[in-house]
C-alpha cells in the first residue's frame, strides 16, 4: 500500500488555483488530480479511525401503495439503518449521494464516525435510488428537489415513529448529505424551516452540485473520453464490468453504486483518458437504474413501451440495455420535464433548471446560521467557476479544500475529523 500511495502521489498533477477566498491550509491529501481522487478515494492508512463493525439495524418501512410495478418486486419497502446510543443524544440523519443505499459505502464511514463521536444515526436512500423510486416517490418521477425533499421529510417522519425512542432520548436532531444527498439536505432544511418538524440544530451539506443540471451535463459529456470513441464503447464497458463483477464477488455489500465502479479500480487506476469514462459509466450506471424504476412506476412509455406489463418473471436485460443508452441529460429532456411542463405552464425549460438548483433557496443558505458546506475546489462535478458561489453564499460557514476531487478525500482523517467537528 505504501508503493501505491507513492504512485498516486507521483502521478496526481495540478495547476494552481487563483481563488479570492480562504482554502483549507496546510492540506496533506496526497491525490493532486481529481479524477484519480475521485477514483481512487482515500489510501487506507490516511483514513480516519473508525469501527471495524457497523452494528447498524436495517429496516423496511411498511408497505405504502398499492399497484407498484410487478417486476419489482424487490423494492416495494424501502429500507433504512440506524444505530443508537444507551442513552440521551443528538441524532443526525445522513442523506445518501446519487443512486445510494442508506448502508452504501460513502454513508457507512459518515454513520460510524457520527456514532462513535457520540449521536444517535439515522442512514437514509438517495431519492435517485431505484427502492426510493418505486417505494417512498410520491409521483416516481425523482429529480424535482422539492418534492424530494417533502419525501425525504415524510420517510423521516415515519422512521421517527417506528424507532423505539422514549421520550427524552433525542436532544435535537442534525442533517448531513454528500453530493445530490448533500442537494436534498439543502431543500429539506428549507422545509423544515418552514414546517418546523426537527428543528434542526445543525446541516451540513458536503460537495453539492450548484446545478444539478449542469453537473449531470458534464458527467454525461465524460463518456466522450472513452478511449477510441464511442465505437469503442461496447469493448470498454465489458471490460468494466468485468472488473466490476470481480470486485462486487469480493464486497460485503449487495447494493450497486458509483461507488463499487470506483473500488473495481482502486488497485490498478486507469489512464488519465480513462478516468474521465470510468466516472461518466460509474454514474450512467446509477442513472440507469433509476430512470428503468421511474418509467416503471409512471407507465410513461419511456424505456418500454406503456402498453407493456412487466411481470415478477419478465427478463428485463433488454431494458436494462436501453436505459443504459439513456444520459441524465436525455433523462431531463425527453421525460422528466415533458412529465412536469403540465403543472408549471410558467415555466421553460431553463427556469425549470434553475427551480433544481441551490439558487432556488440561496436566500435561506445566506441568512441560516446553522447550515454550512464543505466543498472541494477541484470538484470534477462542478462547472468552472461554480465553487465561488458556495463561499459567497455561505461565508464563512463554507470550508473550501484545495483539492480531493469528487468526495475523493471524504474519508481522509483530516476531513473526517472537520465534518464530526462541525456537529460536536
Amino acid at each position: 500500500m505504501r508503493y501505491l500511495i507513492s504512485a498516486l502521489v507521483l502521478v496526481a498533477s495540478c495547476s494552481s488555483w487563483a481563488a479570492d477566498y480562504p482554502i483549507q491550509s496546510p492540506y496533506n491529501y496526497p491525490i493532486k488530480n481529481p479524477y484519480l481522487a475521485t477514483v481512487v478515494g482515500t489510501p487506507e492508512p490516511l483514513r480516519a479511525d473508525l469501527p471495524k463493525d457497523a452494528k447498524l439495524t436495517i429496516r423496511s418501512l411498511p408497505l405504502r401503495t398499492q399497484g407498484l410495478p410487478a417486476a419489482m418486486w424487490y423494492s416495494h419497502r424501502l429500507q433504512y439503518s440506524y444505530r443508537l446510543q444507551k442513552g440521551s443524544a443528538p441524532l443526525i440523519f445522513l442523506i445518501a449521494g446519487t443512486g445510494g443505499f442508506h448502508d452504501t459505502g460513502k454513508n457507512l464511514p459518515l454513520l460510524k464516525a457520527f456514532y462513535q463521536a457520540g449521536f444517535h444515526v439515522v442512514g437514509l436512500t438517495s431519492p435517485t435510488h431505484s427502492q426510493f423510486v418505486i417505494a417512498a416517490s410520491t409521483n416516481g418521477v425523482t429529480g424535482h428537489q422539492r418534492n424530494d425533499a417533502q419525501d425525504l421529510y415524510r420517510v423521516m417522519q415515519e422512521i421517527m415513529a417506528e424507532i423505539d425512542l422514549k421520550k427524552g432520548r433525542v436532544t435535537g436532531y442534525n442533517m448531513a448529505g454528500y453530493s445530490l444527498g448533500a442537494s436534498n439536505a439543502g431543500f429539506v432544511a428549507e422545509l423544515d424551516s418552514r414546517q418546523k418538524v426537527f428543528n434542526f440544530d445543525k446541516v451540513l451539506m458536503i460537495e453539492p452540485p450548484l446545478s444539478i443540471y449542469s453537473s449531470i451535463s458534464k458527467l454525461d459529456r465524460m463518456l466522450e473520453n472513452i478511449p477510441g470513441g464511442m465505437d469503442n464503447f461496447n469493448l470498454f464497458f465489458e471490460n468494466v464490468v468485468d472488473k466490476i463483477t470481480r470486485a462486487y464477488k469480493q464486497s460485503s455489500t449487495v447494493e450497486f453504486s458509483p461507488e463499487l465502479v470506483f473500488d473495481a479500480f482502486k488497485e490498478s487506476p486507469p489512464t488519465q483518458e480513462e478516468l474521465g469514462a470510468l466516472i461518466g459509466i460509474a454514474f450512467r450506471m446509477a442513472s440507469s437504474s433509476m430512470v428503468f424504476a421511474s418509467d416503471q412506476r409512471t407507465n410513461f412509455g419511456f424505456i418500454k413501451p406503456s402498453n407493456v406489463r412487466l411481470t415478477k418473471n419478465t427478463s428485463l436485460g433488454r431494458y436494462g440495455a436501453v436505459s443504459f443508452r439513456v444520459g441524465f441529460t436525455d433523462y431531463y429532456h425527453e421525460y422528466f420535464w415533458p412529465y412536469y411542463e403540465p403543472e408549471y405552464p410558467d415555466q421553460n425549460r431553463e427556469s425549470f433548471v434553475k427551480m433544481h438548483s441551490l439558487y432556488a433557496i440561496q436566500d435561506y443558505l445566506e441568512t441560516n446560521q446553522n447550515i454550512a458546506v464543505f466543498h472541494n475546489q477541484d470538484d470534477i462535478i462542478l462547472e468552472k467557476g461554480e465553487i465561488d458561489f458556495f463561499p459567497k453564499v455561505f461565508g464563512s460557514r463554507a470550508t473550501i479544500f484545495p483539492y480531493g476531487g469528487h468526495l475523493g478525500n471524504m474519508e481522509f482523517k483530516e476531513n473526517m475529523a472537520m465534518i464530526v467537528g462541525y456537529f460536536k
